[in-house]
């Protein structure tokens, strides 16, 4: 399952990318506008600005704003960002020990096919799909 993590984080991104006017945008706003808690988004945007899918200014006429076009975003970029693997078994983790049980594994196969449709799924969704067509000032995902 997908954490509010990795949901509220689409949330700002798409948020961003729908009030994008160059300027940056005060995170109060987003979270207002959200219906989140500030507090709650100030512990994700250090992992959106360290991954340089944001960038942020301090002060006066500050907040945040996308360092790319929202079609350069994937919706699986964003949730192994912050969700760490979307790996469904912890044997498919990518540094995870080898199992010694993998020759006799019945499951193996469901579970790397469900993993490869996961991840083809979510790499195949850009943030610009998700983003506001009419020019809706308000929403909540």
């Amino acid at each position: 399952m997908i954490s509010t993590r990795g949901r509220y984080a689409l949330r700002v991104l798409i948020d961003l990318a729908d009030h994008s006017s160059g300027n940056y945008i005060p995170m109060k706003d987003v979270a207002e506008r959200q219906k989140l808690s500030l507090k709650y988004l100030e512990r994700i945007l250090p992992t959106l600005t360290k991954a340089r899918l944001i960038e942020g200014v301090h002060g006066k006429g500050g907040g945040y704003k996308l360092t790319r076009d929202p079609s350069d975003y994937t919706v699986g970029e964003v949730l192994r960002l912050t969700e760490g693997d979307l790996a469904p078994v912890a044997c498919l983790q990518p540094d995870a020990p080898p199992c010694d049980r993998v020759g006799e594994c019945r499951t193996i196969k469901m579970w790397r096919d469900y993993y490869d449709m996961t991840n083809k799924f979510f790499d195949s969704i850009r943030l610009s799909d998700l983003t506001a067509s009419d020019g809706a000032d308000n929403y909540v995902i």
